[in-house]
């Protein structure tokens, strides 16, 4: 076995394996969300994760976010969770969720303390203290990287993007697919002028048909709403770092995919039903494309950037990375791997092999700089008016 064919996680009843034991508290209803975040913050090392609203959504836009809640509660890298809400009906779904994952849990509604806030958040406190606890008792084992589930984010880019960060995770996604794992990658809009292409390494033609119909399908939203996408994506920094148009910003993003097949286009938060290269049609803002891929069961983000981009994923370790010599020097506690010797000519197969290592690493518990820093955050995305 070579250095990069296992990591050191936490095996799960059901599911993938963590590459975290973190305590979740998650929110469920925006009534509860201040007492929940006094009670994870009363938690040291514990993750938060909220949602800001209730019963008046439905249809589509209730489905995706019920996915998405329900995806966080059991994501990988949550060794046990602390459920909060004021909306029993959304409890019980959550409660339903986690007991059929046989993942620890603790659920507690605002109901059942008068509506007490303050004692909603004492009694979650020593619940959550007793859960963590146990999880303190637990230890890693060598699991394979064919468990590992990778989603690729790029933001703030600039031609080193396209030119090497992007080309590099292309590498990355060949060798986890290989190698039996899991690649998931998003933002619609940006695969707009490439569409075509991508549909052609499709393993079925109506994979191929899906994924040039979610494309229309953004592009005539944002013709709906007389949004002009040149200045919009890529935006004025990204037009100022070099990349004019969204087909040349897409030409770039696309190379994250490598060269194998595409197996499915997902929905927001779906997971996937197979191992292998998925896209996910899902907004391209990264705040919520990361919380689309975590949802989904992605245990870490690989994310490039140009310029700089510190946002993270609170529940996946994400891995920030540069090809801009600039910017990995300038940006020394943010940026994780600096690829810039690359485009000074080192090939791409060896920083690649490097980036293996640290993917490993950061899998069996390194830290990123968003971890240490407390970059992270979660925010699921919205797809229709609330009643």
């Amino acid at each position: 076995m070579s250095g990069t064919d296992t990591f050191l996680g936490y095996p799960r009843p059901r599911g993938r394996p963590g590459i975290r034991n973190r305590l979740l508290v998650l929110n469920c209803t925006g009534l509860t969300d201040a007492a929940a975040r006094r009670v994870a913050f009363a938690l040291p090392g514990s993750v938060f994760a909220s949602t800001m609203y209730g019963m008046g959504m439905v249809g589509a836009d209730a489905g995706f976010h019920t996915a998405a809640l329900a995806g966080m509660a059991t994501h990988p890298n949550c060794g046990a969770v602390l459920l909060i809400g004021a909306d029993r009906t959304r409890l019980d779904q959550m409660i339903a969720v986690v007991e059929a994952a046989k993942r620890p849990f603790v659920a507690l509604g605002l109901d059942e303390t008068g509506h007490d806030a303050l004692l909603l958040g004492q009694r979650a406190i020593a619940e959550g203290a007793r859960l963590l606890r146990d999880l303190s008792l637990e230890r890693p084992v060598a699991c394979p990287v064919s468990e590992l589930f990778l989603a690729f984010e790029c933001g703030l880019s600039d031609p080193s993007s396209g030119l090497a960060a992007n080309p590099l995770l292309g590498c990355i996604a060949d060798w986890l697919v290989d190698s039996g794992g899991s690649v998931v990658l998003g933002e619609t809009i940006e695969w707009l002028g490439t569409e075509d292409e991508l549909a052609r390494r499709a393993a079925t033609p109506e994979v191929g048909e899906t994924l040039k119909r979610v494309v229309a399908d953004r592009l005539a939203l944002a013709h709906a709403a007389g949004v002009d996408l040149l200045g919009t994506n890529p935006n004025a920094a990204n037009i100022k770092a070099g990349l004019s148009t969204i087909e040349e910003k897409a030409s770039g993003a696309v190379l994250k995919a490598g060269t194998r097949a595409i197996q499915s286009v997902l929905a927001y938060a779906e997971a996937p039903a197979t191992a292998g290269l998925h896209f996910m049609d899902a907004p391209s803002y990264s705040p919520e494309s990361l919380t689309g891929f975590v949802a989904s069961g992605a245990q870490m983000i690989l994310f490039t950037t140009g310029l700089g981009n510190s946002y993270c994923s609170a529940l996946a370790p994400t891995l920030k990375l540069t090809a801009n010599a600039r910017t990995a020097g300038s940006l020394s506690h943010q940026i994780d791997f600096d690829a810039s010797d690359v485009l000074a000519g080192r090939s791409l197969q060896d920083v690649a092999q490097d980036l293996r290592k640290r993917i490993v690493a950061t899998a069996s518990g390194q830290l990123t700089f968003g971890e240490i820093l407390g970059e992270g955050a979660e925010s699921i995305s919205r797809f229709g008016a609330a009643i």
